[in-house]
């Protein structure tokens, strides 16, 4: 009985340092997937006419046309990260995030494999701050906003 309880309590002090660290990996997946998206809004407004051709003739976003694409994809992918960034409504712009992501994902059908990889990549980590928030280290937790 002795040795169950020893493992116990081992696995309660492991769990605990993991627990600790909590934060910190929702802040980090926080800034990396904002410095992700956000440079990509960056390239497209540094060469707006590429970025138009490429949604006219390169990506199949379904139901918009092409330039509302642009302008939406454009946006949310310079707007969104800041949310992220600051921990402010760290949930709805994971979950705009998420959205920008999938949208990619489908309107490149030709996607090579190790970008289709790096996409879901980067949904994992966009799903922990959908699911857990933003953690201590966010606007979200210092006014106790779900």
């Amino acid at each position: 009985m002795n040795f169950i309880m020893a493992i116990r309590d081992l696995h309660n002090r492991v769990i605990s340092w993991v627990n600790a660290l909590q934060p910190v990996i929702l802040l980090l997946a926080r800034w990396y997937i904002a410095w992700v998206f956000f440079k990509a809004g960056l390239t497209k407004i540094n060469d707006w006419e590429s970025t138009l051709l490429l949604f006219e003739y390169e990506y199949e976003v379904p139901l918009l046309s092409y330039e509302l694409a642009a302008y939406l994809g454009t946006f949310a992918e310079l707007i969104l990260p800041l949310l992220l960034v600051t921990g402010l409504f760290t949930r709805i712009g994971a979950i705009g995030i998420f959205v920008v992501n999938a949208i990619a994902v489908m309107s490149l059908p030709d996607m090579p494999p190790a970008a289709y990889n790096l996409h879901v990549i980067w949904a994992a980590l966009i799903a922990l701050n959908i699911f857990w928030g933003g953690g201590r280290f966010s606007v979200d937790h210092y006014f106790k906003i779900k």
